[in-house]
């Protein structure tokens, strides 16, 4: 038998145990956010994430980072002349939002038509036990690790509030010998068809909050005199987009062109759910809006519900915003500038104010020799004859931070969540054949590191 059946007969093994770690993964609600879900429920996956890394036979802890999460962090040594992988995934996730909105139980992993339904199913709890089957499959096929092995689980970085990132930057003696860094948070162009993301938008964190009057009064007796602060919000908002729906923010550039792997309009019509005849807005093709400008999204408003509401004018009003940006703007900066654009429309004697909240750096790959390795063992993998290059919407903190603590270290972004996995929102689901073949890769992938002396 061959090496690649070993370990794909190990891979294979290795799985039905990876899905129920995964079924009970996604069972705690592990959001960290004291306004949503208790901090212990994150406490208490960290804990289940720690002792299955040492289950594995690596050395594990928790981490209380500056944030108050916890991230678990497990080392293996390498063996002599044997490079340092860094494995990174998250063990939290965003809120689960209205449970009526979801097919099933957000809490309970569900299968249905061969996919797995659940929040964090592939963001990125999907990621968590990628790692867990690749090397227990290692194990199985070699009896050891052929590399030495960082295993970073972050607990927050779904919030954006930084405390990995300082702590990485704060011990970075901790992470000095790593070669490569393999951060299983992103995923393929679709179910089977392996790629890998070379460039990630940076994210800044915006609340906007309007006042306009002392308190509510009745619409009947001040309405068309008063100033109404739900009226103002939306003004407001309506200013951070054109009529093309390119993001306008004052000061910020939009006209960025995106010149790798193409997205047309109908596939991503497809993938994002577009309504029948609706077109992708934006005056440039898909791939460049969502991967090379900046985009603004309104992801919350305070105002009061339509049911039950009342015919009032309203006093106060917010919004919570979310700015994606190109990797090479600095993400703080972009978030002052909308701060001041908000800002600087304030109706007179209307309150506005906006506070930045949490950003995320961007991120372009340095291609070199591991991230060469990466893609020939996905192409083995997905026995597939090439492996695409994809631009990432979302933001992963930590590949910026990587390249600042450790300098020239190359950092390869793989994982599960292709677009079918409609990840933060309703029904977010993973293929569990995309668990199968990228553990398949990354286990590959450091059996190949092995020095050759000793393979």
């Amino acid at each position: 038998m061959t090496a690649d059946s070993r370990l794909r007969d190990a891979v294979r093994a290795a799985l039905p145990d990876g899905l129920d770690e995964l079924a009970a993964l996604v069972a705690i609600p592990s959001v960290h956010d004291e306004a949503v879900q208790s901090l212990d429920d994150c406490d208490r996956v960290a804990e289940r994430v720690r002792v299955a890394f040492q289950d594995v036979g690596l050395e594990a802890r928790l981490v209380t980072t500056t944030d108050g999460s916890q991230a678990v962090i497990a080392t293996h040594p390498a063996p002599t002349g044997a490079p340092t992988v860094l494995l990174y995934a998250h063990h939290d996730v965003q809120p689960a939002g209205d449970p009526a909105a979801w097919t099933s139980d957000p809490w309970t992993l569900t299968e249905r038509d061969g996919r797995l339904y659940g929040r964090g199913a592939a963001d990125c709890k999907g990621g968590v036990v990628t790692h867990l089957i690749a090397l227990r499959a290692l194990l199985d096929a070699h009896g050891s690790f052929p590399v030495g092995l960082v295993v970073v689980v972050e607990g927050s970085e779904e919030q954006g509030t930084d405390g990995l990132e300082q702590y990485v930057s704060t011990h970075a003696d901790e992470f000095a010998a790593v070669d490569t860094a393999v951060v299983m948070d992103a995923g393929n162009a679709a179910v089977g068809v392996p790629a890998l993301v070379t460039t990630l938008r940076g994210t800044a964190f915006v609340e906007l909050r309007v006042r306009a009057l002392h308190g509510t009064v009745h619409s009947g007796m001040f309405g068309g005199a008063a100033p109404d602060a739900i009226a103002v919000l939306v003004a407001l908002l309506a200013t951070l987009r054109d009529e093309a729906g390119d993001t306008t923010v004052d000061g910020l550039d939009a006209s960025q062109v995106w010149d790798g792997l193409p997205y047309t309009s109908e596939r991503f019509a497809a993938d994002a759910g577009l309504l029948e005849g609706a077109v992708p807005i934006g005056s440039a093709d898909p791939a460049s809006q969502v991967w090379a400008r900046p985009a603004l999204t309104v992801v919350g408003i305070d105002a009061p519900a339509v049911a039950g509401s009342s015919p009032s004018v309203q006093a106060t009003a917010g919004a919570a915003l979310n700015l994606r940006v190109p990797p090479g703007v600095d993400p703080a900066e972009a978030g002052a500038l909308l701060v001041a654009h908000l800002e600087r429309r304030a109706p007179a004697g209307v309150e506005v104010s906006a506070r930045l909240t949490g950003v995320g750096d961007g991120f372009r790959a340095l291609a070199g020799p591991y991230t060469s390795a990466f893609r020939d063992a996905l192409a083995s993998s997905y026995r597939a004859s090439s492996v695409g290059s994809l631009g990432g919407g979302g933001s992963i903190p930590l590949c910026a931070t990587l390249e600042r603590a450790i300098p020239g270290v190359e950092v390869i972004l793989a994982g599960v969540s292709e677009p079918a996995a409609n990840v933060h929102a309703p029904d977010e689901s993973v293929d569990p054949s995309e668990i199968e073949h990228m553990a398949l890769a990354e286990a590959s992938f450091l059996a190949g590191l092995a020095p050759r002396s000793s393979s």
